[in-house]
């Protein structure tokens, strides 16, 4: 069948809007109708080269609508099940997944070399990060499908695939924020704000948001910021002023860039956590002196996917969205279509808004 997609003909090309080809669901696979896709900044990493992935591919790891076709030997999903689009899904074989840190899954991306889809000259397509959620309809293996929890909206679940994942996984999972600590967040895009409401969530006493746009500030305190500091080079002094200058419990770094990690390592109190959520190119180089890292005792730890196990904290995150703890819609800064994908990266590139979500 013919779908509309946004397809990367090659690394640095612009995307491309045009008709795929997409296969019958295969055995163990299955067919999605998207409802919604968020644009997420990973997109734009497969776009550029710093993640490398086969291509030419059709992008979007951010996803989530409905089964409307099944492959031989798939069980529990059916046409007509809501789902969540899961883009690294766990083997349950290697060594990390028997640890149970099925974030770090050896196999998880093997899926991104497959053949997903066509054009209309016969030239093969790859998923992208494995979903190809930048379509009207896609084809995925069932275990990239998670059924949706009640009481989401199926539109706003989009944001569950990712930014929502790995926002609440970074607080909860890798800095284990307690509450009555303080932290601090730079960058506040999609997985900036989800971090600012996860932060909420666990109680942490003061929230901290750094940017370096200050038209994110509204966004930022709408998702549980007490405090807004522009990132600047006097960054880490800012944060510490705010916190009786010993400095935050824990910073979460969510841009992956050398400048914003090095901040959030100078704005952790001694002895505390800090977090590095976002993805950096090779070039991206953060430097340390050994006498720094004894002196102030803090913790700098890498966080892949918010170290989630999908299938545990779906549940809970949808607890938290029912119970009105936590509000998808504020992550979302517009509502654009397939077609405005490209304008979308290019706002990402200026640092423009939180996350712009694609509706089908």
């Amino acid at each position: 069948m013919t779908v509309r997609a946004a397809v990367l003909p090659a690394v640095g090309a612009p995307l491309e809007i045009t008709g795929i080809e997409l296969p019958e669901p295969g055995p163990g696979q299955v067919r999605v109708r998207l409802a919604a896709a968020g644009v997420c900044h990973s997109d734009l990493s497969l776009s550029n080269g710093t993640m490398r992935v086969p291509v030419p591919a059709v992008l979007g790891h951010e996803g989530a609508g409905t089964v409307t076709a099944v492959g031989e030997g798939v069980a529990g999903l059916v046409p007509g099940t809501p789902v969540v689009l899961n883009w690294a899904p766990a083997c349950g074989g290697c060594p990390a997944c028997a640890r149970g840190e099925v974030w770090l899954c050896g196999h998880a991306l093997e899926g991104a070399a497959r053949v997903h889809a066509r054009t209309a000259d016969g030239t093969e397509l790859h998923p992208g990060l494995n979903v190809g959620a930048f379509a009207e309809e896609t084809v995925v293996p069932a275990a990239c499908a998670l059924p949706l929890p009640e009481g989401v909206p199926l539109t706003d679940a989009a944001l569950l695939g990712c930014a929502v994942l790995t926002g609440y996984g970074a607080v909860h999972h890798s800095a284990r924020v307690q509450p009555g600590e303080t932290v601090a967040v730079f960058g506040v895009g999609g997985v900036g704000l989800a971090t600012l409401q996860a932060a909420r969530i666990a109680g942490a006493a003061r929230i901290v948001a750094v940017d370096v746009s200050p038209r994110k500030e509204e966004l930022a305190r709408a998702c549980g910021a007490t405090d807004f500091v522009l990132a600047d080079e006097q960054t880490p002094r800012a944060v510490r002023a705010l916190t009786d200058k010993q400095g935050v419990d824990v910073a979460v770094e969510c841009a992956g860039r050398a400048q914003s990690i090095r901040a959030a390592w100078e704005s952790t109190r001694r002895g505390g956590r800090t977090t590095v959520v976002g993805i950096g190119g090779k070039d991206e180089q953060v430097t340390f002196n050994a006498l720094e890292i004894f002196h102030w005792g803090r913790t700098l730890t890498g966080c892949v996917y918010g170290n989630s196990d999908p299938a545990r904290d779906l549940p809970a995150i949808a607890t938290h969205i029912r119970e009105g703890r936590l509000d998808l819609s504020a992550l979302v800064t517009e509502h654009i279509t397939l077609k405005d994908i490209p304008t979308a990266f290019e706002d990402m590139l200026a640092g423009r808004g939180g996350r712009a979500l694609v509706v089908f």
